[in-house]
């Protein structure tokens, strides 16, 4: 066997690594999608009642009649995602803007560091720092009996999706061309003007993406929201109401429910909607970051 006989084996076998790479995310996203989906099934097209399920705040699925009001459960996610969004936007956009277009040198390098660093810090650390730190401080600060709300739960989630909107972010203000910059500049916008009125609305679409990606990481989280929010069911009315996300509901449940039963099957169902939610959501945001490169 000579060398390119040896070369193109080589070359064989690192596709077939790649395709198996590449595939194996597929595979592993349709077979965990089945198999909630089939343990969830049973409980679907049983006792559960769409109505209750998506109207009723009670959520009572041990007692003996039990009942399955999910809807405090939606509120209370959707509720800390979204003011987690309201506090990480614009701090994950403002530090995307700084790090792509007025950063230089090792100033930028060491910014995107700490990004990332922030991106690798556990779950369940930042859950210890809305329990220990921004819980007393809420309590000090507000007035109120406990800090354990959706200003601390947001918060937390807010700190924990900003590092992956910021690199996208910062890749979508980089994707845009420097002709751009140059031919504003030409003109004599000041460098501010070309940001706002030449960069940005060039990469809309990816900031959307990046947005998007940050509500989907919000609805995923589980640790962090569940040790910062309280869990306690209730539709919140201001930002210092304990609420029960889903996430945190199926985690703290699962372990105690039998397998087979209708709690079980329950929280499975739960499983099934954030599923469908967090794939539509980074769906919307593929399809955005496809159309950027369309254009």
């Amino acid at each position: 066997m000579d060398r390119r006989d040896a070369a193109w084996y080589v070359d064989r076998v690192a596709q077939g690594l790649i395709f198996a790479g590449g595939i194996s995310a597929i595979v592993f996203i349709v077979g965990i999608f089945v198999f909630v989906t089939k343990e969830g099934l049973g409980f679907v097209f049983g006792p559960l009642q769409p109505g209750e399920f998506l109207t009723s705040i009670a959520w009572r699925p041990t007692s003996n009649n039990p009942t399955y009001g999910a809807l405090a459960l939606i509120v209370g996610t959707a509720s800390v995602t979204g003011f987690a969004m309201l506090f990480s936007v614009p701090l994950s956009l403002g530090a995307a803007l700084f790090i792509a277009e007025f950063a230089r040198g090792k100033t930028r390098e060491i910014l995107k560091v700490l990004v990332e660093m922030l991106a690798a810090i556990p779950s369940v650390v930042w859950g210890f720092v809305g329990m220990s730190i921004m819980n007393p401080l809420i309590i000090r600060i507000f007035d109120v009996p406990v800090g354990l709300t959706v200003l601390n739960a947001g918060l937390i989630l807010g700190l924990m999706a900003a590092p992956i909107m910021t690199t996208i972010a910062e890749d979508a203000l980089k994707a845009v061309p420097d002709s751009y910059r140059e031919a504003a500049e030409a003109l004599g916008a000041t460098r501010w003007e070309v940001v706002v009125k030449v960069v940005i609305p060039a990469s809309r679409n990816g900031l959307l993406a990046a947005v998007l990606l940050g509500v989907g990481r919000g609805f995923g989280e589980t640790m962090a929201v569940l040790m910062a929010s309280g869990h306690a069911i209730n539709l919140p009315t201001s930002p210092f109401d304990s609420v029960r996300a889903l996430t945190a509901t199926i985690a703290a449940e699962l372990g105690d429910a039998p397998v087979g039963s209708d709690h079980y099957g329950s929280l499975f169902t739960l499983g099934i909607l954030l599923f469908v939610v967090t794939f539509v959501v980074n769906l919307t945001a593929d399809l955005v970051v496809r159309g950027v490169g369309k254009k």
